[in-house]
């Protein structure tokens, strides 16, 4: 019986003298060790066993055990059929070797210049992307002069069976920002969340929808709502929105 064995290496690892040893160890037989001798655990006499199923296996009809075996055999025949080789899209293993300078020199080229571009955005402030996260730090310091909810706030959870952990959505259309900008209406808000004035809130801009989202807990829905309007300066109404319910609060 014979084997064909095809050696991949590096240009560096070209060393005649290394590469025979790298091919004999790659084919030798893996170690073996013989194997204790089983044991059983309870006695074996041939005739009574001490486990017994309640119920009988299952039977398989003649139909279904063809279609499993004309299953596997497609199977079978895909698996053989794909072949793999390891250094497929490697650019050390391209056969032109300025090419494959080529490619590297580009690559890495490429990789410093969006580095550099993105570098450049974030020191000039430059917001391009469409939408950005502001997250809330844990505080409880906030939650003592919270007043409880409003009696219509009240009705609206009895009425939809909403717990007061549900988390609710204020949302800031840009109309409502009082001649300001959305994106000084969201600096602002990013300096109130990072100071820890907004219990359980998290904020997200939507710049191609005009809008920013700020998440808080139910229960909390009212301080935070009217602490928005009264430190961003908005005027006009807010929507409170439960997923799944829709808009179930407005202020």
């Amino acid at each position: 019986m014979t084997a064909e064995v095809i050696l991949h290496y590096r240009p560096y690892e070209s060393d005649p003298t290394k590469l025979p040893k790298i091919a004999e160890k790659a084919i030798q037989d893996f170690p073996t060790r013989p194997l204790s001798r089983f044991i059983p655990w309870f006695p074996h006499d041939g005739s009574k066993l001490p486990l017994k199923p309640k119920r009988s296996p299952p039977v398989i009809s003649r139909d279904a055990a063809k279609d499993v075996k004309l299953y596997l055999t497609v199977s079978e025949r895909d698996v053989k059929s794909q072949s793999y080789d390891c250094t497929v899209d490697l650019l050390e293993f391209q056969p032109n070797l300025k090419k494959k300078k080529h490619l590297i020199w580009s690559y890495t080229l490429n990789e410093q210049t969006n580095f550099g571009n993105r570098n450049k955005q974030s020191e000039k402030g430059k917001q391009h992307l469409k939408r950005s996260w502001s997250v809330s730090i844990p505080s409880s310091s906030c939650t003592e002069h919270i007043f409880p909810l409003s009696k219509k706030l009240q009705d609206s959870l009895k009425a939809l069976n909403l717990h007061t952990l549900y988390r609710g959505r204020w949302t800031i259309e840009h109309t409502i920002c009082n001649s300001q900008t959305l994106e000084d209406v969201w600096a602002k808000l990013n300096r109130i969340i990072r100071h820890s004035e907004l219990p359980s809130c998290n904020a997200t801009i939507q710049r191609h929808l005009g809008q920013i989202w700020v998440f808080c807990d139910v229960m909390y829905c009212e301080y935070v709502g009217n602490l928005l309007k009264r430190r961003l300066a908005l005027t006009g109404k807010m929507n409170l929105f439960v997923h799944k319910y829709g808009v179930i609060f407005s202020m």
